[in-house]
């Protein structure tokens, strides 16, 4: 698709070509939908979508009837899959005014099995669907019926009057009518009887809580995780992620299937094999069930005396297009469960306050589920995948924002590049020197047109063509300044046959008249390779039938001739650099100009850097005082020195009598110890969080009694790093804490305390353990403007709080889901958590608060239901605490983790060493017993990392060395063979040049540390040494006496290799000048801290083609004479 981008935003038009985009391939859509509805067994798939593939992106495809047919039969089918039966009622009557065919076989057949009385009911158009069903059944549907959301409501559990027979029915509204499905209840099944997310979500729970622990930073690690807690939750053969590209073609970005089955992970296909009819379904319908591609579809009957069609997008049993079954058997899937992942569409709808912002979605992608046989999967597992799937899409959506931070640092970077190119000679500098306008954008090549010569970098057509470029611009993009297009061929230029596959894309824009710059790509089908099993030798595919190997060589034969496409904000760069030619070339002393202008910008910009510093230090202190939670500081000797307003309002004590009093003096006596240990620490730099103290009050609070708070404790530190003091950042919890005091002691009438009026009692909402809102107490109603008898009895989730018509309304669906997972962890049994929760109250304001979330249990211990308090500390202290309980589990988790491996090698390590031992027993040659040395030796050193227990003692150098003698042969043997793998794995030669006298050296010192030592420097060199090089290590023996007896040994060894060395931030990841170690780096700063400890230290040194590690440590020589 060609594009001469206009003056726009770039969301602006990249949405109108994306809009424009689907229109046309809609027609595409509806074109081999007819053809092969019209073909039958000789529809050729292959050469259909290759045909359609000429639709260009930038015309506008015409209304055809063909298209327009194609859409009332998406939407208006009159078919459904057999697994279920099918009512259309009418609002206000609730008669029947449609059925399915099968529907009065399945809803009023007969059971011999459970009596029946009376005349047996008549299914047919007109018929009340009350008389259907049994008594309580009908009154429970009648009330689900009368529901504004009855979606929310699903499924509604009914029994059949004349068999007993159970259903789950499942209600949507339509225009005019309610659609209801039915689908039955396996005798396997234990029938949910409760309806909502509240309890289809325990079915999810396990995998929604692995997702939500999941580290952020890998979509990779998203999707696998995903799709294998799919693959366990519901049994199908095969779970796929699929992602959408921006050109609208899918690929499978991830996958898990059962053994046997033919890999599909890698495969891209073309955007007609899920058409944009269906996408625009998935976007309304998150979840679709295909239970037997080859199960015989069945009718809907419609009264004929209705004056519009139903339409049945929105049910569950739709049944899919002759074209999509085919696709399916062809491919061995006999039955599917998608779930759409939607995500933010990025750019906002409107203007509006913050919880007005609604973003636009799009449909990211699906996960897709393929089973080789028939399969049915109950709705309740139904809902839940859908929730599960929704919780996906907010992870993907974070993925997504941290990529876009990734892109705003490109952009940053590409401004620095502008600028370092405008600082040097226009034009020829941006191709000449580096970096250069490759590096602005990616790109195989790249030219600059400037006085009639042509100066070429990378891949680009030769000199003749691309002056023919040129000319065809000149001739039919006269009055563009520009072109950016994917394929050339499609944006007709003649030649684009001729340049083959190296160029297929191109960006080109004008400085002059006659001079251009230009930006090439090779086509995208180098960039794809088909991931899954390749076909034996001999084996066909069978082209004209559609399969995911015939639709991923149509792609490639659609994609032969294009590019990757190029982003907005690559095309923002390079027309930021055609801005800054175009002005320079307007004036030959401009550059000169610029230079200094730009020299005095940034002088400018250092002095209101400084300025800007001074005025956010100032900034800080006045928040400090002026904050809406308590903060306090205190010197070296617990004296305070920092008070501020609101603490000061909480106590009564002014900041000019509180400081300089001691922070004892001011605490309640209960909490003196905890205060007194917590101050102690902070001034020792190991912070306490969440410490709850008693603080007294001064004047006329004393009435009102102690201040319960929850402190964050900080060591202040001075440029030395030197603490200097602490201060606290707390939370005022009295009125939670007397709310739970009181709740204790008067557990059988909490009433009193949930109603009472006091201004003390904060907000509180509860429910019972089907989901209906049982409190609201009148904090809650005050709060929001709801009172108790306009919420008591709705629905918590959907009627009190929701997205769209509900009391409470939600600032998006993302906070719609968060607030369900945090209240279906309570149902769950799961211990209380706090989590950030917004909402727009009645009149019109935003309530940001903090959720606190507690189950109630039954005398049993059953869960049966939940109250929920809602805190209002301010959005940094929310903040803070939320990150803060992140880290506090990902520590935890990573120390079991740790101890659990450590655990489980000791067994292992000791069956090694009896073995050992044993076979020292035996009859051994000279180089087998010195191999089984070797070996004990490395045994020893696992043994010795795995009783460290304290790594900051090895930093801190507080260990104590174990001494005893050894020689220096065997500690070189030893730490040499530890990499040998490695080296002949990469075909390295390793000389070892340490002088016999000195392996035969005879010392006094911790042998098993320096193996250590040497072994991990080893490593490291090998990791970055050259494959097929060579690893050198010499060492050097130095002795010098002290005294008549004591020699020290002064020894030297060097490692060096051929290369560049390791990169420069493992370096100061070693001299611990770098807080995030990596794990090299951090293994490399404990082997220094460890020959620190032998009174030695390490080098690096980068010499012309090779680098070296040098080691030196200081220890004794052994005496020669150990017999006499």
């Amino acid at each position: 698709m060609s594009t001469s981008r206009p003056s726009q935003s770039s969301s602006n038009s990249g949405r109108s070509r994306h809009s424009t985009r689907i229109i046309a391939q809609t027609s595409v859509d509806a074109n081999v939908q007819a053809d092969f509805e019209e073909s039958g067994n000789s529809f050729d798939y292959s050469s259909s979508v290759r045909v359609t593939s000429d639709v260009s992106g930038d015309q506008q495809p015409r209304s055809d009837k063909v298209t327009t047919a194609y859409l009332h039969h998406i939407q208006k089918g009159k078919l459904i899959q057999p697994f279920g039966c099918l009512l259309a009622l009418d609002d206000k009557t609730f008669k029947v005014i449609a059925y399915s065919e099968n529907a009065p076989e399945m809803l009023t057949m007969v059971s011999h099995a459970v009596p029946s009385m009376g005349d047996y009911p008549v299914l047919g158009i007109g018929t009340d669907v009350r008389t259907i069903f049994t008594a309580p059944s009908a009154s429970a549907l009648l009330k689900a019926l009368g529901f504004g959301e009855v979606t929310l409501l699903n499924p509604i559990l009914v029994h059949c009057k004349t068999s007993g027979k159970p259903f789950y029915a499942i209600v949507h509204r339509v225009t005019g009518s309610l659609i209801i499905d039915f689908e039955p209840v396996k005798p396997y099944e234990g029938p949910v009887t409760a309806a909502g997310a509240l309890q289809s979500y325990k079915l999810a729970a396990k995998a929604i809580t692995r997702l939500q622990s999941l580290p952020s930073g890998s979509m990779a690690r998203l999707c696998d995780t995903m799709v294998q807690e799919v693959f366990e939750l519901t049994g199908y053969d095969r779970v796929m992620a699929y992602k959408f590209h921006d050109d609208d073609h899918g690929e499978v970005i991830s996958e898990v299937a059962k053994p046997g089955l033919q890999p599909y992970l890698g495969l891209h296909y073309p955007a007609t094999d899920i058409p944009q009819a269906a996408r625009f379904l998935f976007m309304k319908n998150k979840v679709r069930m295909i239970v037997d591609c080859r199960a015989k579809h069945l009718k809907v009957l419609q009264d004929e005396k209705l004056q519009f069609d139903l339409t049945l997008c929105g049910s569950t049993l739709r049944a899919p297009h002759s074209c999509h079954l085919q696709y399916m058997e062809n491919m061995n899937s006999i039955a599917s469960l998608v779930m759409a992942v939607v995500v933010n569409e990025g750019d906002e709808e409107n203007e509006g306050p913050a919880l007005q912002q609604q973003k636009r979605k799009r449909l990211w992608g699906l996960v897709v589920c393929h089973n080789s046989s028939p399969r049915f999967v109950p709705f309740p597992l139904r809902y839940a995948c859908e929730f599960l799937a929704q919780v996906f899409a907010i992870h993907v959506n974070k993925e997504l924002e941290l990529e876009n931070q990734i892109i705003e640092k490109n952009i940053l970077r590409t401004q620095t590049l502008l600028c370092d190119m405008l600082m040097r000679d226009a034009p020829l500098g941006i191709v000449s020197r580096s970096p250069n306008i490759m590096d602005l954008v990616k790109s195989d090549g790249a030219a600059l047109l400037y006085k009639k010569k042509i100066w070429r970098l990378g891949l680009t057509p030769n000199d003749f063509q691309l002056l023919d470029i040129a000319s065809w611009l000149s001739e039919y993009h006269m009055d563009s300044t520009g072109l950016s297009t994917d394929s050339l061929y499609d944006a007709g230029y003649p030649g684009a046959i001729a340049l083959g596959d190296e160029v297929c894309g191109m960006a080109a824009v004008r400085i002059t008249n006659n001079d251009m710059i230009f930006w090439f790509r090779s086509h995208t089908a180098s960039e794809i390779r088909w991931g899954g099993a390749k076909h034996e030798h001999g084996q066909k595919d069978d082209a004209r039938k559609m399969h995911p190997r015939s639709s991923f060589k149509a792609f490639l034969e659609v994609v032969k001739t294009r590019s990757l496409p190029w982003k907005d904000y690559e095309m923002d760069a390079i027309h930021s650099l055609q801005l800054i030619l175009r002005n320079t070339f307007k004036d030959t002393d401009a550059t000169e100009i610029n230079r200094k202008s730009i020299q005095t910008t940034l002088g400018d910009l250092k002095i209101e850097g400084r300025q800007e510093l001074e005025s956010v230090t100032s900034e800080m202190v006045r928040l400090i005082e002026t904050a809406t939670v308590p903060i306090l500081a205190v010197d070296l000797d617990g004296l305070i020195n920092g008070w501020n307003t609101k603490i000061a309002e909480l106590t009564g004590l002014p900041v000019d009598k509180a400081i300089g009093k001691h922070l004892l003096t001011l605490v309640e006596d209960s909490s003196v110890e905890v205060v007194r240990k917590m101050l102690f620490l902070a001034l020792q730099g190991q912070e306490e969080q969440n410490v709850q103290f008693e603080i007294k009050t001064h004047g006329s609070h004393i009435e009102v009694g102690s201040i319960s708070l929850v402190v964050n404790a900080c060591a202040s530190r001075d440029l030395r790093e030197n603490v200097v003091g602490v201060f606290f950042v707390a939370q005022d919890i009295t009125g939670q804490k007397m709310v739970m005091d009181k709740f204790t002691r008067l557990e059988g009438d909490y009433k009193a305390i949930v109603q009472n009026p006091n201004p003390l009692i904060p907000p509180i909402f509860g429910s019972d353990e089907f989901g209906w809102c049982s409190e609201w107490n009148p904090a809650m109603a005050k709060l929001t403007g709801w009172s108790r008898e306009e919420v008591i009895d709705k629905m918590l989730l959907g009627e009190v709080f929701g997205v769209h018509k509900s009391c409470c309304r939600l600032k998006n669906q993302e906070a719609f889901v968060n607030l369900g997972i945090v209240l279906n962890n309570a149902m769950c049994g799961q211990d209380p958590e706090k989590a950030s929760f917004g909402f727009l109250a009645r009149n019109g304001m935003y309530v940001e608060c903090l959720l606190c979330v507690n189950k109630i249990l039954d005398k049993d211990g059953a869960v049966t239901g939940f109250f929920c308090f809602l805190q209002l500390p301010s959005h940094e202290l929310q903040q803070a605490l939320n990150i803060q309980r992140l880290c506090e589990q990902t520590a935890l988790k990573r120390l079991r983790a740790l101890g659990y491996i450590k655990r489980q090698i000791q067994n292992p390590l000791s069956g090694i060493i009896f073995s050992r031992r044993l076979l020292e027993r035996t009859e051994l040659g000279v180089e087998q017993k010195e191999l089984l040395r070797t070996s004990g030796l490395c045994q020893k050193q696992i043994s010795k990392v795995l009783d460290e227990s304290d790594i900051d003692k090895i930093i801190d150098g507080f260990i104590d060395l174990e001494m005893d003698e050894f020689t220096l042969h065997e500690v070189l043997m030893v730490s040499i063979s530890q990499v040998m793998l490695k080296i002949k794995g990469k075909g390295i030669q390793i000389v070892n040049e340490t002088p016999e006298e000195a392996m035969s050296e005879t010392l006094y010192g911790d042998s098993l540390r320096l193996q250590q030592v040497l072994a991990d420097f080893l490593l490291i060199s090998v990791s970055y040494a050259p494959s097929g090089g060579q690893l050198t290590i010499s060492t050097d023996v130095t002795k010098n006496q002290l005294g008549k007896s004591v020699h020290l040994v002064h020894l030297e060894f060097r490692i060096t290799y051929a290369g560049g060395g390791i990169p420069e931030s493992l370096l100061n990841e070693m001299f611990g000048s770098e807080e995030d170690a990596s794990e090299e780096g951090f293994s490399l700063l404990i082997s220094r801290k460890l020959v620190k400890l032998m009174n030695g230290d390490v080098r690096y040194m980068r010499e012309a083609g090779k680098s070296s590690f040098i080691i030196t440590v200081e220890l004794a020589a052994a005496h020669k004479s150990r017999t006499t």
